[in-house]
Parts: C-alpha cells; sequence; structure tokens
C-alpha cells in the first residue's frame, strides 16, 4: 500500500497511556458534519429489534432517524470511478424517508436520476438501471461498459425496489487469505463499490484485525516481541482469527501492522460513508500460550489440532479476566476502526475442545462483552458443519444474532428453522475454496430454494450471504446470488442467463447467447447433496496416474458435462468482433478456454495411466508430450488476462517489505499459501497441500508443470529400466518453490482471442448437446 506517513495514535506509547482516538483527522464538509450530528443523537437499536440493516456515515455505527438525510458524495465519488465516462448523466438525491433500502429510478435520455436510503442504496439503484436498461455489466471481474451508448437510455418509467431481506451480507472469514492478503485501499475500494453496486449492505472487514489483539494483550503480560511471533502473516491471518493456528508466515512487522490497521480503518470508513455496515472481527477468547500463568483467575483451554497446527488457547468467557481483555480489545478496536453494529465470531470453528467449560455460560458471557463495549450489536456466526450448536445458542439472545449460513446450497432436507430452533440467518453459498479457478455454482438451488425458504410460515430466513472463500471468479455467479435480494421473482434460471449474456457483452449477440446457454446448462446447473463447487483441475494437482483432484476436499469426478464447456468456447470464438473489446469478454473467453482445458486433464491423465500400465513406451512419451503442451499452453493463455496472474500476487506481498528479508518473508507467507499451505505436518497429515490450487500463469509453469515434468521423468526411466518409479518428495519440491523469489509478470501478455483459438484447436470438439 501507499506509504501515507502516517501514524496510528499511541504507536509510541504505553499501552495504557493510548489515547482512543482516529489516527488521521480527514477533512469533514458541512454535510457530512450534519449527518454525523444527526447519526449521533440517533438511538442504538433496542435488544430483540430487526437488526439495521446498514451503519449510517457516522463512525458511531447507528443508522439514521427515518427523515434523516445523507451526504450523497461517497455514492457520487463511487460512481464516478465505475463509471466515469457517463457519471454526470446520473443525479443522485438522498430518500431515506421512502423506507429501508429502497431506490427509485427514472429520467429521460442522458438525465438519469436514482433516489435512495442510502449511499449504497443509491449505486444499487445504479446498478438496476444498467442490468435493465442500459443493458451493460460490471462484474466481478470484466465489464461492458465501453458498449454504453455517449447519451444513456431513458427509463420507460419510474421503478421503485425494495430489498427482500434486511441483511446482504458479503465476505467469508478466508476472502482476504485467499483473495489477496496484501491488496491497496485502491483495489478493497473497488470491491466495495461492486458490492453496493449489487445491493450488499454488510462487509466483513478483516485487514488490520492483528492490531487490537497486538496492543490490548501487552496489557496481560505479553511483549510486543512474543505478540509478533505468535501473529501470522497477512496470508494466513484468517485461521488465525478462527482460532485455528498461530505465528505460521511470519513474524509481521510492527510498522506493517500499523499500516495495516490504517488501511481496516479506511476501509470501514469507506462502507460507513456508503451507509453500509463494516462487520469486524469480534473477541471470543483467543490468547496465547501461557495466559494463565501470567493472570490470576484466568482459566484457558488448551484447543487441540487443526490439520496439523497447534491451535491457539481459549481464554474461557466465563472466566473474570475474559471480560476485562475482551474490553481491551474492543477499546483498541475502537480506536482504530470505530465502532459498529455487527461483529463476527465462530467460538470452536472446525473443531476445538470445550474441556469443562459450559459453551452456553461462554456464549452469553462472549456476547454480553460485546454488548458492553457495543450496546444492542449483533453477532454474525457462521454456520457451518455442527456450527452454532444447541449448547451456544442456548446461552445467547438469537434476537441479536445472524446465522450465516454456509450449507443452504450443498446439502437437501434442510430445515433451519429446526436446526437453528427460529434463530435469523441468511442463506449462503460458497460456491468456491480455496480461489479455485473453477467455473461453476448450484445456481438452480439457489433459485429453487430462496423463494420458498422465505414464504415458509415459521421462516426465520433474514438475508443472504455471500460467501465464496476466494471474491474475483465466476461474475455470473455474484450477478445472480445478489439478484435473489432484490428481484421479487421468482427469476426463470434459463431467462436470467440469457439477459446476462445480453449485458455481459453490451449488445444481443448469438453466439454469446449460446455460448451461455451452455455454461448455464453445465457448470452453473450442478446440483446439491455433496458438493456447493465444481471439480478442480488435474493438472494443478500433485502428480499422480490415479489423481481425481487437486485438493483434497474437493470433487474428486466432473459435475457437469464437459462437452458443456467446449461448446461455450467455441461459440464464444464466434462473437461479433464488434463486441470483443471489453474486459468482460476477454476474461470469459479466457476463463472458458482455461476451464476447457482443465477439463480434459481429466480424459488425458487416464489414458496416461493405461499406456504407463501397458508399458508402451512409445504412447507414454506421446500422451505426456501432449500433456506438458497443453500446460504451455495453459500458462500462455492465462496470462492473457490480468485476473490470472501468479506476478500480481507475488508483487503485493513484495511490496509490504520494508527490506529484502521483510519483501522474502511475506512473499514466502503468500506463495506458501498457495502450494505447501503451511508445514509439512499441515501438508501431509493435514491435507492442505494445494488446497488453493488455481491456473494462474506463473504457478502453471513454475510449479504445477515442473512437478508433472519431474513425475514423468521418474516414470519413463522406470519403464526404460523397467524398475519402481522412485519416490518424489513432494512436500520438499513444493517447499522449495514456495522459497523462491523469481520474478513474473504482472501485466498480461498475448492476444486472448488468439490464444483461445489455439486452445480450441488443440482440443477434440464436443458432441451436439
Amino acid at each position: 500500500m501507499p506509504r501515507s506517513g502516517r501514524r496510528l495514535p499511541g504507536t509510541h506509547l504505553p499501552a495504557t497511556r493510548r489515547p482512543a482516538t482516529r489516527p488521521v483527522a480527514r477533512p469533514v464538509t458541512l454535510a457530512a458534519l450534519c449527518a454525523t450530528l444527526l447519526a449521533v443523537v440517533c438511538a442504538a437499536p433496542a435488544p430483540g429489534a430487526t437488526a439495521p440493516g446498514a451503519g449510517s456515515p457516522a463512525r458511531a455505527g447507528v443508522r439514521l432517524l427515518p427523515g434523516a438525510t445523507f451526504d450523497t458524495a461517497p455514492a457520487r465519488a463511487a460512481l464516478e470511478r465505475l463509471l466515469p465516462r457517463h457519471a454526470r448523466q446520473f443525479t443522485l438525491v438522498a430518500d431515506p424517508a421512502a423506507g429501508a433500502d429502497t431506490f427509485t429510478v427514472s429520467g429521460t435520455a442522458g438525465a438519469i436520476t436514482v433516489r435512495g436510503s442510502t449511499g449504497a442504496t443509491l449505486l444499487t439503484g445504479v446498478g438496476w438501471y444498467l442490468q435493465h436498461v442500459a443493458g451493460a455489466d460490471i462484474g466481478w471481474p470484466g465489464d461492458s461498459i465501453g458498449m454504453l451508448p455517449a447519451r444513456l437510455p431513458a427509463v420507460p418509467a419510474p421503478v421503485t425496489r425494495s430489498a427482500l431481506v434486511p441483511h446482504r451480507y458479503a465476505l467469508n472469514d478466508t476472502d482476504d487469505g485467499y483473495s489477496g492478503p496484501y491488496r491497496t485501499f485502491e483495489e478493497h475500494q473497488r470491491q466495495i463499490d461492486l458490492l453496493a453496486l449489487h445491493g450488499i449492505n454488510e462487509v466483513f472487514v478483516q485487514v488490520g484485525a492483528e492490531y487490537p489483539y497486538h496492543r490490548a494483550l501487552q496489557r496481560f503480560g505479553y511483549s510486543a516481541e512474543e505478540l509478533r511471533q505468535w501473529i501470522p502473516g497477512p496470508a494466513h491471518q484468517s485461521w488465525w482469527l478462527l482460532q485455528n493456528l498461530s505465528g505460521f508466515g511470519g513474524p509481521v512487522s510492527e510498522r506493517l501492522m500499523r499500516e495495516r490497521a490504517e488501511l481496516g480503518g479506511r476501509i470501514a470508513d469507506q462502507l460507513r460513508g456508503l451507509g453500509m455496515t463494516p462487520v469486524l472481527p469480534g473477541y471470543f477468547g483467543t490468547v496465547p500460550p501461557g495466559f494463565a500463568a501470567r493472570n490470576a483467575g484466568a482459566a484457558t483451554v488448551a484447543q487441540g489440532d487443526w490439520a496439523g497446527f497447534d491451535r491457539p488457547d481459549w481464554l474461557d468467557p466465563a472466566s473474570p479476566v475474559f471480560a476485562k481483555l475482551a474490553a481491551a480489545y474492543y477499546a483498541e478496536q475502537r480506536a482504530v476502526f470505530g465502532d459498529s453494529t455487527m461483529y463476527r465470531m465462530s467460538p470452536l470453528h472446525e473443531g476445538g475442545q470445550t474441556g469443562s467449560v459450559d459453551v452456553g455460560a461462554a456464549a452469553g458471557a462472549i456476547q454480553a462483552a460485546l454488548h458492553a463495549a457495543h450496546p444492542g450489536a449483533l453477532w454474525a456466526v457462521l454456520g457451518w458443519q455442527d456450527d452454532p450448536t444447541p449448547e451456544l445458542l442456548a446461552g445467547v439472545d438469537t434476537s441479536r444474532l445472524l446465522i450465516l449460513d454456509g450449507l443452504s446450497d450443498r446439502y437437501n432436507r434442510l430445515d433451519r428453522e429446526t436446526r437453528w430452533g427460529g434463530a435469523p440467518y441468511a442463506m449462503g453459498t460458497i460456491y468456491n475454496f480455496g480461489g479455485h479457478t473453477t467455473v461453476g455454482a448450484n445456481t438452480s438451488v439457489w433459485l429453487e430454494r430462496f423463494g420458498p425458504w422465505r414464504a415458509k410460515g415459521n421462516s426465520a430466513l433474514a438475508g443472504i450471504a455471500y460467501l465464496p472463500e476466494a471474491t474475483g471468479t465466476n461474475p455470473a455467479a455474484f450477478d445472480l446470488f445478489t439478484d435473489l435480494a432484490w428481484d421479487a421473482g421468482p427469476i426463470d434460471h434459463r431467462a436470467w442467463f440469457a439477459g446476462f449474456a445480453v449485458r455481459r457483452y453490451g449488445r444481443p449477440d448469438a453466439e454469446a447467447a449460446a455460448a451461455w446457454e451452455e455454461l448455464r446448462k453445465g457448470p452453473y446447473s450442478t446440483s446439491s447433496g455433496l458438493w456447493s463447487e465444481s471439480q478442480d483441475s488435474l493438472f494443478s494437482a500433485r502428480p499422480s496416474l490415479s489423481a481425481a483432484g487437486a485438493a483434497h476436499w474437493s470433487p474428486k469426478s466432473m459435475r457437469y458435462p464437459a462437452g458443456s464447456v467446449r461448446r461455450a468456447l467455441d461459440h464464444l470464438l464466434k462473437v461479433d468482433p464488434a463486441l470483443r473489446g471489453s474486459s468482460a469478454y476477454r476474461f470469459d473467453l479466457v476463463d472458458t478456454a482455461r476451464q476447457a482445458l482443465a477439463n480434459h486433464s481429466r480424459v488425458l491423465l487416464p489414458r496416461i495411466k493405461a499406456a504407463y500400465e501397458a508399458k508402451d513406451l512409445a504412447r507414454f512419451r506421446t500422451l505426456t508430450a501432449e500433456w506438458q503442451d497443453a500446460m504451455r499452453l495453459l500458462d500462455q493463455v492465462t496470462g492473457s488476462d490480468p485476473n490470472l496472474l501468479l506476478g500480481t500476487w507475488l508483487a503485493r506481498a513484495r511490496s509490504q517489505g520494508a527490506d529484502r528479508a521483510e519483501q522474502d518473508r511475506y512473499e514466502y507467507d503468500a506463495r506458501s499459501l498457495l502450494s505447501v499451505w503451511g508445514r509439512r505436518s499441515t501438508s501431509e497429515g493435514g491435507f492442505l497441500h494445494d488446497y488453493a490450487n488455481r491456473e494462474w500463469s506463473g504457478l502453471v509453469s513454475e510449479l504445477y508443470a515442473r512437478r508433472w515434468a519431474a513425475y514423468f521423468a521418474v516414470l519413463d526411466e522406470a519403464l526404460v529400466r523397467k524398475a519402481q518409479p522412485r519416490e518424489i518428495d513432494w512436500h520438499a519440491f513444493e517447499e522449495e518453490w514456495a522459497r523462491r523469489t523469481t520474478r513474473h509478470p504482472d501485466r498480461p501478455g498475448g492476444d486472448p482471442h488468439r490464444l483461445a483459438a489455439a486452445v480450441a484447436a488443440a482440443l477434440p470438439p464436443a458432441a451436439a448437446g
């Protein structure tokens, strides 16, 4: 991130003297000051009341009273970023009296008026206009705004839309790790703009979350250096906050912690400025080793193992020290991030040990500590595996709880009201794990369930939760899932994708329509029952003749007919040349070509295995040469799109280091997450190697292709010598790669259409379907 020179308060002061103020004073407009004053006099929502759908522009994080105005400047600034050539054709009008989460769009050609109840809702109205009137898409990633006419079209008749649910939550706890732990403020700002454009109003803010721990725990017997060793590198901090690990990928310098905290504060302020709720991490008891020995009266429970890591200890929330530490944590957090009305916590995530702790009492103490610092705040907890348990729910005021259901589209026969005793929940989706570049989602399941679940007589459905483990893939899935909260429906699956094909490239095109119909019928029509994401690629798998998937926890076979993607590629290559200039078309073309190649890996590998087992050396060499040619082509085609470059990922990490040693440390943090994930016990015993596999240019050529080449060489040697193949220590191979500091391009190269055409030419034609 840019070196601003700003320092957080108390940077050189003892922890007990640190003033609870913001790090930087910002210019305040009269309108913003008025909005702030109005927010301050507003009462916080009473316990049991419907949780606010968005925070106010004020840093206090409460909503404005009905009829109170707000500053539209942040929404105007976002509009200028999103539509720089057309922003002046929009008039944005603050209309909080219209009702919560409501916008109205009207206007003549070149003069569009959007009225809305918050700044974010104004942007949602702009997004609705682009989608339904102008026929353009600003996706994640790719857009077609270059196809917009100079003068925007009129709205045939005024249209008013209100959100169907109060909570439209975004971002998995893992997103900061898998999507980009070293992103700049501008990149986070772009993400916020896109989320607002698509109707989201609650966003998890993780960046800088280590700083309140680092500050608060110094009051409880730990030195700054001890805490630096305990806190992981940014790429692994998501799992530290989930109480799964500590230390790996670090230590993080105090300078970087301060800068990350400042970045997180800016992100939270950006959300508040748009009337969105920054969802901040809450405190539920994670402590460093030896906490009880340093703090009289404290009781801790060892949490055991998580995928080969020793989990941090859990401070019993019912012990008297917990309330003191929680108060210190929230005070430090407030000083940097301000207040909010919503906090994320998942105690005992993916296991953990309760010991003699009463889980219900512990949950009640966690919520009491949260409300002591932030009266009436909402506790957001992830619905995942067996969590939240009945014991936890029995100990809390569930009217101040929101369950973010990560399994809504994964399994069948779900009854959330019975399972969670009527606690409010948001229907969620996790269609991406680890940042895999695979195409697809259970989109038809969303349409089949959202309406009926909401219409149930005893429905506790109160929102949607956009929870892919990494964002920035599958733009169609992002668009459709966020539409659920704003379209009274029912949404017709086929018609929605047909409309998407039109706006995605800016105008109707028969080939584009045919391509997206193939993708709809294939990877976007996968069913529930066991999986919520599609299979990953064998090119990115650890080499084995019997490899069935790259990530241990991913599907082991195709979840849709491979021919659908192959046919979609042929259609996309024939799209009108006049529509090929948009970033949306280029990304979709490259991504579809990449997926067609990835699917072909599942055809090639069994042939290679058959040749090896038949001891047919000539055929084995022919097929492995074909495999390696495909991987070279895969690296080239992904290298033509800016979203699929290893070089960008590595350059961001190195940019955060003040010297060579620190740069190398952060690069290892970023590389290891993509490969070994953690130490040997984690990679092998915990099966986390390649969990975050992705087909990126540079990663394909430098790790995956080299790995397969080494494996095929060993098998070739075994055939020649008529002997058993030598064993390869794959962890050592991957660890050596993770320790490298080789450079890779951070700008795309090559012609996407020419390279995608080369992919099509290298693949057998798909049967008609």
